[in-house]
């Protein structure tokens, strides 16, 4: 079985064809997918999804994008949305320096509540950073220092010391459909010399849809293409990479059962 750690079933993507999407996502040995939370106004459409179809999870959060928009929430808020049977992490939450869609002073104290609710509850931590690495490694580390928690590096794209901080804080690390980009050379070198025990899966649907399918809709389905070249990468058997990667979602999502 694989799993789509990341992707976002709520989105008017798929609002005409998730039906279908969850068809051809067990037609390609997808088992069990993660549903992101990105608004806390949204919050009920994610959930709704989650709720409506057995292997389907979901997290809470606020997307770096939306944390000048979605203001006020606080630790209190999101560990009580988090007590919903289908919640299994907080996130997606970090910092995007590329796009600054939110001033990043908010970005950073968001990023800080929700690394406060995973700390808090045990739940993990859905990290999301684009040409920030250096602020995200100062902060998981800060705030690891006040106490432990744990999570992931989601669709991870970035240099060789976040990887090596994100391992050191006993973080996962989730790739999706970028490392079969032609032009991802320098981040498949570091691909190869991660440990196996700390991967994930993702597509990041309907995003990064991986090659054959990029410039198309992303949809879960598709992780068995990253899946594919992660095998090839890393040179190991796709069964064996598939028992690795669904062991190690169910060990970081220890919430979902078994």
């Amino acid at each position: 079985m694989l799993v789509d750690s990341h992707c976002h079933l709520d989105f008017p993507d798929f609002q005409e064809d998730l039906d279908g999407t969850m068809a051809r996502a067990r037609n390609a040995g997808v088992g069990m997918m993660l549903t992101i939370g990105t608004r806390i106004s949204h919050f009920d459409q994610v959930k709704a999804v989650a709720e409506r179809y057995g292997n389907v999870f979901c997290t809470v959060g606020i997307h770096p994008h939306e944390a000048g928009s979605e203001t006020g929430i606080g630790v209190e808020q999101l560990v009580a949305l988090a007590d919903h049977p289908k919640v299994v992490g907080f996130g997606e939450t970090g910092l995007d320096y590329f796009y600054d869609r939110s001033p990043r002073p908010q970005q950073r104290d968001c990023f800080r509540t929700h690394i406060a609710a995973a700390r808090r509850t045990g739940l993990p931590l859905v990290v999301h950073t684009r040409d920030a690495d250096a602020d995200t490694a100062e902060i998981l580390a800060d705030e690891y220092r006040k106490g432990a928690f744990t999570g992931l590096i989601h669709c991870f794209s970035g240099g060789q010391e976040l990887a090596e901080k994100a391992l050191e804080l006993g973080f996962y690390i989730s790739l999706s459909g970028i490392i079969t980009f032609s032009k991802s050379e320098p981040l498949r070198a570091i691909v190869r010399d991660l440990p196996l025990d700390r991967l994930l899966l993702e597509t990041d649907a309907p995003f990064l849809a991986p090659v054959p399918f990029r410039g198309k809709r992303n949809e879960p389905a598709y992780v068995a293409n990253t899946a594919a070249k992660l095998s090839e990468l890393m040179g190991v058997e796709p069964a064996a990479l598939a028992a690795a990667t669904t062991a190690n979602f169910l060990r970081l999502f220890d919430k979902v059962p078994r």
